[in-house]
C-alpha cells in the first residue's frame, strides 16, 4: 500500500480532514477534529489506528505486523505495518473501524452535521 492510496482512502470518508500538528512529517487524519489515524509521510512503514482493546489483542497475536500503538494508548491504539505482512484489505478495514470508533465518540449534533 502506498501513502497516496491510504491518504485518498481516508480523505474520501465523510468529514475527514488532514493536518500535521506535531511536525512536518507526521500526518494525522481527523473526523470532527479528533484523530483516527497517524502516519509518517517520510517513512511510510506504519499507521497508528484506534481499535477496541479485545480486538487489538487478537490482532497482535495473529499478525506480527500489528503492535501496540507507538506513542499512543497501548490498549486502544495499534501500529499497523504497511510493509506487506498485514493484508492491505485488513489495513483498510482497520482504518474504517478507527474512523467509526472516533465518529461514534463525537457529539450527536456534530455527527448529524458530518452525516446528514
Amino acid at each position: 500500500m502506498t501513502l497516496e492510496y491510504f491518504r485518498d482512502y481516508c480523505l474520501a470518508k465523510p468529514g475527514v480532514t488532514e493536518d500535521t500538528p506535531f511536525d512536518e512529517k507526521t500526518l494525522c487524519f481527523r473526523v470532527g477534529g479528533k484523530i483516527f489515524s497517524i502516519t509518517d509521510m517520510e517513512v511510510f512503514e506504519y499507521i497508528n489506528l484506534k481499535s477496541d482493546s479485545e480486538y487489538s489483542e487478537e490482532l497482535r497475536e495473529r499478525y506480527p505486523g500489528i503492535t501496540p500503538g507507538y506513542h499512543m494508548n497501548k490498549k486502544l491504539w495499534n501500529s499497523v505495518s504497511v510493509l506487506g505482512n498485514v493484508p492491505d484489505q485488513l489495513i483498510l478495514d482497520l482504518a474504517d473501524q478507527s474512523y467509526e470508533l472516533i465518529f461514534a465518540s463525537l457529539p450527536k449534533k456534530l455527527q448529524a452535521e458530518i452525516r446528514p
